[in-house]
């Protein structure tokens, strides 16, 4: 229930970084809690608060030059850095200064903007994770906001905290862990193995769960009915609290003048008519995030796969020159190759029949919600985990697999494409994904599970107001 006329006001800060898988599922559980009468502000680093307001049209500015997105009010603090440094190359430089830094800005934002209000609680995600000291500095309860599945929340917990698998890992090595498929080495998210060239991120989760006692709540993007028992295996170690799927409104049959995500890249909004052209469940639809950088060699027997495969397709392809010579040319009567996609609005398609997709999580769940199969192609992070969800725990898809030298070849894309679209398996997966698509969108009505842990969240910092 929203908070009552005359009720004290609840003011919650949130605190992110502006990757886009990132910041759009907390601007969608601020949108949540604003609907429950909650006062919220989201702070993000000056470099963040840019790329917000170059990205954004439906800003508004109040007469103290304050921000606000939706009725959220954007708030920035410095990261040390000018604009123009390049985070993404110096990714582990960038984090480890931030984390150093970050608690000392954070806390100077609090004393200036919350000088004379009470702030309730800060909620976090797992990549500005120092955000909790902040808070503890301030006598500020924190949440987090688990933006991954709560499956790789347990496995990290499970390594980090629990020491319940070794720490060097070796090939073929299987791991089972409560609640939790058969792991083997392959099926790890990339941050656990030897080959990891992220050493800062490895740290920053490691030092995230030896603290994680700190966060009064572990909020998570998924629901109950998805991952039920992974979120049970933690239950008496340390419960996660799913609020989920934060994800797009139209996917979960409400209206998308309601979404306060932000696409930061521009999209091409031509590929949804030549989507209406199509046949139903016809459509290959092909993308792999905004970070994925795959070799030429790979983006060639995907290419040589789809013109093979003789359906139509839609392949999201962001760099200029990626593609063989004359691929274009050959497949434009077949295909449609465009820049960046109006993802929500092309998995809601009904011209689409299949994904293939790196299986990063906010992808993911946006095709699970929209009832789409997928076939996984992971590279990184969590991606690995995930992939092994859809073959082996949500039943909705199948994964490619690279050949001993590491490279994925067309004849075994053209295999998985035929197995996806007209093998014996293909109605099972399109049954399983329409199952979880009702299971999702029951979870966010009133009285479903993400919905009364939200009601609970809210209800508990009130009585702490």
């Amino acid at each position: 229930m929203a908070l009552n006329e005359g009720q004290e006001e609840i003011h919650v800060l949130m605190v992110t970084l502006t990757a886009q898988g990132h910041l759009n599922p907390m601007l969608r559980l601020a949108k949540r809690l604003v609907d429950e009468g909650l006062h919220v502000t989201l702070a993000t680093t000056q470099f963040g608060c840019h790329r917000i307001l170059k990205a954004v049209t439906t800003t508004t500015t109040t007469t103290d030059a304050t921000n606000f997105i939706s009725g959220i009010r954007l708030l920035s603090f410095p990261d040390g850095f000018n604009l123009d440094y390049d985070r993404g190359a110096n990714l582990d430089h960038y984090m480890e200064s931030l984390a150093k830094a970050g608690p000392l800005n954070l806390s100077n934002l609090i004393k200036q903007h919350y000088h004379h209000t009470k702030l309730s609680c800060i909620i976090s995600n797992p990549f500005v994770s120092w955000a909790v000291d902040a808070a503890l500095e301030n006598g500020i309860p924190c949440a987090m906001l688990w933006i991954q599945p709560c499956s790789l929340y347990a496995i990290y917990y499970r390594f980090y905290k629990l020491n319940q698998f070794p720490t060097t890992l070796i090939s073929n090595m299987i791991i089972e862990l409560p609640g939790l498929p058969l792991l083997h080495t392959e099926d790890l998210p990339s941050f656990l193995l030897p080959s990891n060239s992220f050493g800062g991120v490895f740290k920053l989760l490691s030092d995230m769960f030896e603290t994680i006692k700190k966060y009064k709540w572990v909020l998570a993007n998924s629901f109950f009915e998805l991952e039920k028992e992974a979120i049970e295996s933690m239950t008496e170690l340390c419960p996660i609290r799913p609020v989920g799927p934060l994800v797009p409104p139209l996917l979960l049959d409400q209206h998308q003048s309601l979404d306060v995500g932000i696409e930061m890249e521009k999209p091409d909004e031509t590929s949804l008519d030549w989507l209406n052209k199509q046949r139903p469940h016809s459509v290959i639809y092909v993308s792999f995030g905004s970070l994925a950088v795959l070799s030429a060699k790979t983006m060639e027997a995907i290419a040589t796969a789809l013109k093979n495969a003789k359906h139509p397709f839609l392949f999201v392809v962001k760099t200029a020159g990626q593609l063989p010579l004359g691929f274009e040319e050959e497949t434009k009567t077949q295909g449609l190759i465009i820049p960046w996609s109006l993802q929500t609005k092309v998995l809601a398609h009904p011209s689409i029949a299949c994904f293939i997709t790196h299986c990063g999580w906010n992808s993911m769940l946006e095709a699970l919600v929209a009832g789409v199969p997928m076939i996984a192609y992971p590279q990184w992070s969590d991606q690995p985990t995930n992939a092994k969800l859809v073959v082996d725990v949500f039943k909705v898809g199948l994964k490619l697999k690279p050949g001993p030298n590491g490279v994925i070849s067309n004849e075994d894309i053209e295999e998985c494409i035929t197995q996806m679209l007209s093998g014996p398996e293909f109605e099972g997966f399109k049954k399983n994904a329409a199952v979880l698509k009702q299971a999702a969108c029951e979870a966010v009505t009133s009285g479903g599970s993400s919905e009364r842990n939200i009601r609970l969240f809210v209800n508990e910092i009130a009585r702490r107001s």
